[in-house]
């Protein structure tokens, strides 16, 4: 052989080791079709539009809490929890808005906010929500959440709060646990 002429070492020889079925492969960078090209360069931008991110970018919370007992009248689906038992809640309120206040740069007067969080939550404080929803009513964290924020939205009118928005009530059954409803005033 000349040993000017280089050639690859035949490996004909060799055994192709084929890769096994749980080995990861290598991922392919073209693209499969204009379209998905398109979709990816555009979801970015769809993106926080669709959870509403920049909707409402300002928010204030206010945070408090609220003892209570009921029970869900028996009902199987509850299990022990269908009698009566007592709860403690952590009731987070965020107020998000598109704006802050013209004059004072606010979302809402933090101060108004705690106050009328206190006042909607001292009609269930301490109290068996049995009797306070005397009809049978299941009053689950998530029926609680509602309750609140539309309690919340009636004293914010009546106190002719300035605020435009959504409040989102966040009811707090453990560290573990929780339940929510937003909504717009």
């Amino acid at each position: 052989t000349d040993p000017d002429t280089h050639r690859p070492p035949d490996r004909s020889h060799r055994s192709k080791r084929k890769r096994p079925p749980t080995a990861r492969r290598r991922p392919t960078t073209t693209m499969r079709s204009p379209l998905r090209a398109i979709l990816c360069a555009l979801l970015p931008l769809l993106l926080p539009a669709a959870v509403g991110a920049d909707r409402l970018p300002f928010a204030l919370g206010v945070r408090d809490s609220l003892m209570i007992a009921h029970s869900f009248h028996g009902h199987p689906s509850f299990g022990p929890a269908g009698g009566m038992h007592g709860a403690t809640y952590t009731c987070d309120v965020e107020f998000r808005t598109s704006h802050l206040h013209p004059e004072c740069n606010w979302v809402i007067d933090i101060g108004l906010a705690s106050d009328v969080l206190t006042s909607v939550l001292s009609r269930y404080n301490m109290k068996n929500l049995d009797e306070v929803f005397p009809d049978g009513e299941m009053t689950t964290t998530e029926f609680m959440c509602r309750v609140i924020h539309e309690d919340l939205c009636r004293r914010l009118k009546e106190e002719g709060a300035e605020f435009e928005g959504e409040i989102r009530v966040k009811l707090w059954e453990s560290h573990k646990a929780w339940g929510s409803y937003v909504g717009e005033v």
